[in-house]
């Protein structure tokens, strides 16, 4: 008896894990509105954001917390899909979808397991400790920062600016402010540069016709 439970719950481990690698394969529906080619995936965005946490020197914050969080927040996304602000579907029709994805996604873990990752999404998703929190604000300035890549890859300094626009305010925490502060630093001396390049600020300013979009 077991052997066939444990046969059972690896099973189940399996198609969780399947189910969790789909995050590879759905990507960012921000930049997908946006035109960018490549888009990251939803795992690329979530694996920079555990980086994010585990450098965090904040002895009053939980650092291993801060990066379960980071691996947790979007987990829901590899059945729902990246839900954006442009796809014009409500907090709480997002929220209910993403929950019972959740559900589903941890209903294929043993009890203890699926309680912690069940309740480390609720905390995220609540905002509920001052570790989900932060764990937002490096969300916010993950996005930023693949904003900022984007705009040197394709060379189309400013055409983004509506994220950056997006998170203004939303920055809080010293180290994130400090990590803001420099990624602002460099992308103004980018900004400079591209405004003297003619060919480069028309393209920035052609595709922006692409309309308005975000990311969740």
């Amino acid at each position: 008896m077991a052997a066939d439970m444990q046969t059972y719950n690896m099973k189940n481990m399996l198609q969780f894990m399947k189910l969790i690698g789909q995050l590879k394969r759905v990507p960012r529906t921000g930049w997908v509105y946006r035109n960018v080619k490549q888009p990251e995936s939803v795992s690329d965005h979530m694996y920079r954001m555990s980086m994010m946490a585990l450098t965090i020197t904040d002895s009053n914050i939980n650092k291993d917390r801060c990066v379960k969080l980071a691996l947790v927040h979007d987990m829901a996304e590899c059945i729902v899909g990246d839900i954006a602000p442009a796809d014009n579907i409500s907090k709480a029709e997002k929220h209910r979808r993403e929950e019972e994805a959740m559900k589903r996604l941890t209903g294929l873990l043993q009890e203890g397991l699926r309680k912690e990752i069940y309740d480390l999404w609720e905390e995220y998703e609540h905002q509920s400790s001052a570790e989900a929190r932060l764990v937002k604000e490096l969300d916010q300035v993950e996005m930023i920062l693949q904003a900022h890549e984007y705009e040197e890859l394709e060379q189309t300094p400013g055409r983004l600016q509506e994220f950056f626009d997006s998170t203004q305010g939303r920055f809080h925490h010293p180290e994130v402010l400090q990590l803001v502060k420099s990624l602002n630093e460099e992308r103004a001396g980018h900004l400079a540069a591209g405004s003297k390049d003619p060919s480069a600020v028309c393209q920035s300013t052609d595709t922006q016709s692409n309309g308005p979009s975000g990311t969740s």
